[in-house]
Formats: structure tokens, sequence, C-alpha cells
């Protein structure tokens, strides 16, 4: 059995919101009194904007035994697939224009807690709390179930590794629907005694507002689409303790202005939906990432994998994996990013971080299209307001071989990126298509 929370006291701020602190006693009453109105059913999609809410609804989830489901997205095709892996699934949610055609939960108003201590729920280790979905980014979207001991195990390592301390306030722009933000904006609080704040911003002048309303010391969990966008705002930013970052490996450059923007550390998560957290880095001092205490790698030929700690089985990585020590080792993209044309390969990951380092392009990414019987090209949508097409060609010229230049190259105002800022394969395919 283990602790749902880690707050010593009933006193202890568990969280942020519009009107103030919550303190451990009342987020333990409103879980009881949420999980007191929950239908029957063992699966709940837990679909509430603000993340006070989604919280007390995951723990209400918990104390009744119901495992939330937590896709990547909330489309109908997404939706299918929810209702074919858990028919009885109904939906919690917090907008009373919620349109999903499902059965249907409002977040209800909670009353005043009662002035006796609630007694914090324990929760069996092997008990399955959730099933996280992946983005979909290289194909259809996969579920996986997690229990609560290892999920504990994942979070508590990055706590040790990032070195957060029980007095910060966590302040996240990405969605705890995604396994990033339910482990690091989440769980991370519950199991570190810090405070989340309910606000899920997304531009910069949110971002800082956002900020502004908790006190220091702060720590922002981020992703480098909304990184990029806060150091191009320009904008004053209230004291920052540490900068989290994940979803997609940051450019040295960009990490560099980052600490020096911010005033504070950055540091990077590395993990999959698969594996969970297994690594982390503070890019702006070196390339390498450092493994989790416990976890192992295994690399045979181009397949790495991971094992021990928190992962069970072994688990093959998406990734290519460079070794460099036991507990080092370097990222070099991901194994289905991998083209080959005329004989010669590459990873789309490799092309968009060097199209994303030309001055002048704010946004881009390769896209290779489906085979159709002729010579396969790449293509390429940018987003590059003062540029031509001519001389980003001729700029990608200086650093790759003529036959992974785009052809075609599309600009676009911006690119279909999803709350974590990646990009789903469908939805550039459909960008491509749209402009055919």
């Amino acid at each position: 059995m283990l602790p749902l929370i880690l707050h010593q006291s009933p006193e202890d701020i568990v969280a942020w919101r519009a009107d103030g602190a919550v303190t451990r006693q009342q987020f333990l009453f409103e879980v009881d009194q949420l999980a007191a109105q929950l239908p029957t059913g063992e699966h709940l999609l837990n679909m509430c904007r603000d993340r006070y809410r989604f919280s007390v609804g995951l723990a209400a989830a918990m104390v009744s035994g119901k495992v939330s489901l937590l896709p990547s997205a909330h489309t109908p095709e997404m939706l299918r697939q929810i209702r074919g892996l858990a028919p009885d699934v109904f939906c919690l949610t917090d907008n009373e224009l919620c349109a999903q055609d499902l059965p249907q939960v409002q977040y209800p108003a909670m009353g005043a807690c009662p002035a006796s201590a609630l007694a914090v729920p324990q929760i069996k280790a092997a008990q399955r709390i959730a099933v996280v979905f992946t983005s979909g980014s290289t194909g259809i979207p996969q579920p996986h179930p997690k229990t609560w001991g290892a999920l504990v195990s994942s979070v508590q390592a990055e706590i040790a590794r990032l070195g957060v301390e029980r007095d910060c306030t966590l302040i996240g722009t990405v969605p705890p629907q995604h396994m990033y933000g339910f482990e690091t904006t989440i769980l991370m609080a519950w199991l570190s005694g810090c405070a989340l704040s309910h606000a899920q911003p997304f531009y910069p002048a949110d971002i800082c507002c956002a900020l502004e309303a908790v006190p220091a010391p702060r720590v922002l969990v981020s992703s480098p689409l909304h990184l990029r966008a806060l150091i191009a705002s320009g904008l004053v930013l209230p004291d920052i303790k540490q900068v989290v970052s994940a979803t997609a490996p940051l450019p040295l450059k960009l990490a560099q202005d980052i600490e020096s923007g911010f005033h504070a550390p950055l540091f990077e998560i590395y993990g999959s939906t698969e594996t969970g957290q297994i690594a982390a880095r503070r890019p702006a001092h070196g390339p390498a990432w450092q493994l989790f205490p416990g976890i192992k790698l295994t690399v045979d030929g181009e397949c790495a994998r991971a094992h021990g700690a928190h992962i069970g089985e072994p688990v093959a990585l998406s990734d290519q994996i460079e070794p460099l020590t036991d507990e080092h080792f370097l990222l070099h993209g991901r194994m289905a990013d991998l083209v080959n044309i005329a004989g010669k390969r590459h990873s789309l990951a490799s092309l968009d971080h060097l199209l994303g380092s030309i001055p002048g392009v704010v946004d881009g990414a390769f896209y290779m299209p489906d085979e159709t019987g002729h010579i396969t090209r790449l293509a390429a949508c940018v987003v590059a307001p003062r540029m031509t097409p001519s001389t980003l060609l001729s700029a990608l010229r200086e650093h790759i071989d003529p036959v992974f230049l785009p052809r075609p190259l599309l600009f676009v105002d911006a690119l279909p990126r999803n709350s974590t800022g990646k990009l789903p394969r469908s939805a550039l395919q459909a960008l491509f298509q749209s402009h055919e």
C-alpha cells in the first residue's frame, strides 16, 4: 500500500486555484465528495480542463477503484477507440458545453470541509489506475496501462534527480492527460509535497499571469513549443526556481537562451508513454542523458531496450540510442523517423532540428509521404514569414545531401501542433493534402 499524497499536515497546501490555496484537508474532502457521485462504470475519461479539478477526478477514481483513460486527443476516432476498449466508459468534465457522445458527469460544486482531519488514502501498488495512450505522431495511438506502484517509482526518481523541494509550486503549460504532464504536473506534486497550479496557460502572456498568481519558489513545467514562444515574446517573468521540459529535445541555443533569460536551471526529461520517465539532462551543460537509478539500457544493433526499476519487462525504445557509459547515452532521433532515399539514410528529427536552426525559421517539419510507386521525395512545411523558398533551400544545402531537400516545400502560417507541441502524422498529412 502506498499513500495517495505525501503532504504531511492537514494544513499543507496541495494546490493553488483562482480563489486561493487548497489544503490537504480540503483536497481529501473534495476527493471523497466526487468519489461518492461517480457512476458504477470502471473506466473514467477525465476531460477536466482545470488542472486541480483533473487531480481531484484522478484521485476520486483511484479511491473508487476506477481506471482513468488518458488519450492524447479527444477526436471522434480516438473516442471510438476508447469505447471499443472500455464500453462502460463515462466522461468527467468541467465544461457545461461538453459535446462528447459519452455518459457525462459534470464536476460538482464543493462544500466546505469538516474540521476533523481526514486520513490520506492508501492505494495498492499493483492497482491499475490509468491507461495512457501514445500521441499517434508515428501512427495509431496505442494504450498502455499504468499501476500506482510503477508510477510512484518513476516519479520519485524524477523528484530526486531534479531536486524538487517541498515548498515549490508547479505551473504546467502541458495538459495533465499527456504522460509527461500527468507525471510531472500532477503526480510530482502529490509525491513531493509540492503544490500544483490549477492553470493550463498556453500563450506567453497567460504563462506570465499563471506564474504571478502563485507564490515563489516556482517550477515551470513546459515544452519546447511553449518555451520558444516565451523567449521570443521578450516578456519579463517573475522569479522561477527551475524549468522542466520534455516532448522533444531542445536545441542547445534555445536551452542556453532559456537559462540566461529565465535565470534558472533548465532540465529535460526523457521517457515515453510505454516506459514512463527514464532519464534526464541539463541540455545547456551537454548533450548526454543520465538514466534514473535502477534503469538499464540494452542495445542490440539499432534496437535499444530499457528495463529495471519501475519498468517490468524490457521495453523496446523508439529512438536511436548511443550508449556512452552504463548510466549515460546520446539520443539520435526516432527509429520510425529514419528515411532511406537513394541508399542514403537520415532521421526526420535531425532534419527538423536543422530546419529549425536556420535563422528566420520560426517552426518547421519534414514529412515522408506514403509510397506511391514513384520515387519518394521528402516534403517539408515551414513557418518563415521573411524567407523565400530559394533562400531556405540554399540554407538547407549547406547542411544536408541534395536527395533530402524537400519537394514540395510548403510555407504556412502555423503548424497543426497539439497542446504538447507534437505533430501527429495524420495532422501533417492532412495539411499537405489540403494544399495539393
